[in-house]
């Protein structure tokens, strides 16, 4: 049986293909592309699968932003925090977790406990605590989100709360002669301090992370200090289609 995962993001579209518990497919599309070149819209949106080289499907289960708009054959929504969830299943092969899944414009922290969600924060309205601020910092800093996330040693103290506001509050940094390495720290460290009201109530235990921001050295340095192990994900940007997939392995067969 071949399940598709898909993973409507604001940013990007992840995509998988699953058989027989096996990842076999990974693919990922920038939004905007995908709505523009491979869907068409009447009432709802379709998507036309042969443009993606995906077909012989048997299930499809989607998740995120669109998940409820987008029309497919033998296709089944769920909200982002089961497909997340059921990724950080087959990803860790763990039932006890706290998963940290910061995505382009929003975060989700959530509590499982023998397999279930016991609990869960989400912010969804603040750029500042979100990959995009880190996008948009590098961009001021001109150096790239890589290169960036390798710093965390003698963070510059930025205290804006706002990430339009901390792009001047960076500016002026710069023009104060800050060298390129604490600025990067400092921008890292502005985004742990950003996530540490949500995970407050969740610290001390086995820590998954998800997300793009996943792949931040210096993120997973501050978090070491907070939790007794820090899981990181071979594919941590595709575990909302991977979640998908896994779900629909269980329960839509």
């Amino acid at each position: 049986m071949r399940i598709l995962g898909v993973d409507l993001g604001s940013r990007e579209v992840k995509l998988v293909v699953m058989e027989d518990n096996k990842i076999i497919k990974k693919l990922k599309v920038s939004t905007m592309s995908f709505y523009r070149d491979y869907c068409t819209y009447d009432g709802k949106v379709t998507v036309d699968l042969n443009k993606l080289n995906i077909d012989d499907i048997d299930i499809g289960v989607s998740t995120g932003y669109g998940r409820n708009n987008t029309d497919l054959n033998k296709f089944t929504p769920i909200n982002e925090i089961k497909a997340h969830v059921y990724g950080g299943f087959y990803q860790t092969w763990l039932r006890d977790f706290i998963l940290l899944d910061v995505g382009g414009q929003d975060v989700k922290v959530v509590k499982v406990e023998k397999g279930i969600t016991t609990d869960l924060e989400l912010n969804e309205k603040c750029a500042a605590s979100c990959g995009r601020y880190l996008e948009n910092m590098a961009n001021v800093l001109e150096t790239s989100l890589d290169d960036m996330s390798n710093h965390y040693e003698n963070p510059v103290e930025l205290n804006s709360t706002c990430a339009v506001f901390s792009e001047s509050e960076l500016i002026g940094k710069i023009a104060e002669g800050a060298n390129i390495e604490s600025l990067c720290a400092g921008v890292n460290y502005s985004l742990y301090k950003r996530l540490n009201p949500l995970l407050t109530k969740f610290k001390g235990r086995k820590l998954v992370l998800t997300g793009g921001v996943a792949n931040n050295f210096a993120i997973k340095e501050y978090l070491k200090n907070d939790y007794e192990e820090i899981i990181s994900v071979e594919e941590p940007q595709f575990n909302g289609a991977i979640g998908c997939c896994y779900y629909g392995s269980k329960f839509l067969k």
